[in-house]
């Protein structure tokens, strides 16, 4: 079902973040992924732009390794003297990646890719025996669900029928159908997801910028000075986690997760809630896409378009 729509919209019938991730849970529950092996390394540096370098930060949470983006990656390279392999992670493998594989590889480091695009430039650089291609669906720009979500299952081995299930069953229904009254949301997640929330505060700004107040804390960082300034009319919104203390009391809501959720089951729950506010909230997102990826392509010399095929 999913998968037919995400084959088939057009620039006038973008879909929701909500059925994005409902149709890559669908297409991951029969497609096999590359299993990831790194322990060669052992102090690797992990450099993703965006939310694949949170992405990195997950898949490599096990490990004693050096994160960084395209704007601290130097800095890292010029003050830790250790590091002695770099695992560069991007879906398209262009724009900043293309650049940063060249400097890792000047500098001498066995250089890894992880990509959804199996003609990436960034790929020429590293080589393909060093290149990670992950399967992922057509989906519109910026939204990234599929493919840092192959990632993720990569590293966790979660089901992703079974999430697809939890979240039609115990989720979606506890959605309110009156979000746009809310005009703020806060986001409490467990502690150890931590890393996860960073993907969830990309996505607000990605589809709904200043348009919409939002913040996604954990519980334990929600205790300090959070909720200084309160707001009437912002939503608590806690994954997993009873929330007792933080809003008013009939702004609180609880949504359920899988008894052993992992990355990819909180990245899937939270975005599908997020959909599900992108639904009830004008499309700001669908209204601006395709300005912005011709403004976003001057910039880096590029083209890009607004459907990812």
């Amino acid at each position: 079902m999913y998968t037919q729509i995400l084959n088939t919209f057009t620039i006038e019938s973008l879909p929701d973040l909500d059925v994005v991730t409902l149709g890559a849970l669908e297409f991951f529950a029969g497609t096999k992924l590359p299993k990831l092996e790194f322990s060669k390394f052992k102090r690797p540096l992990i450099v993703g732009s965006g939310n694949a370098a949170v992405a990195g930060k997950l898949i490599f949470d096990d490990v004693d390794a050096v994160f960084a983006d395209e704007s601290s990656y130097m800095q890292k390279l010029t003050t830790i003297t250790n590091i002695d392999g770099a695992v560069l992670i991007s879906a398209s493998g262009s724009k900043h990646a293309v650049g940063i594989a060249q400097t890792l590889k000047e500098r001498g480091l066995e250089v890894y890719l992880l990509t959804n695009n199996p003609d990436a430039p960034a790929k020429a650089i590293v080589g393909d025996k060093a290149t990670y291609v992950f399967p992922k669906n057509r989906e519109p720009y910026t939204y990234n669900t599929s493919t840092y979500m192959g990632m993720l299952l990569a590293k966790t081995y979660e089901d992703p029928g079974e999430i697809r299930q939890f979240l039609e069953k115990e989720v979606v229904s506890r959605i309110p159908e009156n979000l746009a009254s809310y005009g703020a949301f806060f986001f409490i997640v467990p502690d150890h997801f931590d890393g996860v929330r960073e993907m969830f505060e990309t996505k607000f700004n990605e589809l709904f910028g200043p348009r919409l107040m939002a913040r996604v804390f954990t519980l334990e960082q929600t205790k300090h000075a959070k909720t200084v300034i309160p707001r009437e009319d912002e939503l608590f919104v806690s994954f997993g986690v009873e929330n007792a203390l933080f809003g008013k009391q009939e702004n609180r809501l609880m949504v359920p997760l899988p008894e052993a959720a992992d990355y990819a089951a909180m990245m899937a729950i939270g975005y599908v809630f997020v959909g599900h506010i992108q639904k009830q909230f004008p499309p700001y997102y669908k209204e601006r896409i395709v300005d912005y990826c011709k403004e976003t392509g001057a910039a880096f010399g590029s083209t890009i378009l607004p459907i990812v095929e």
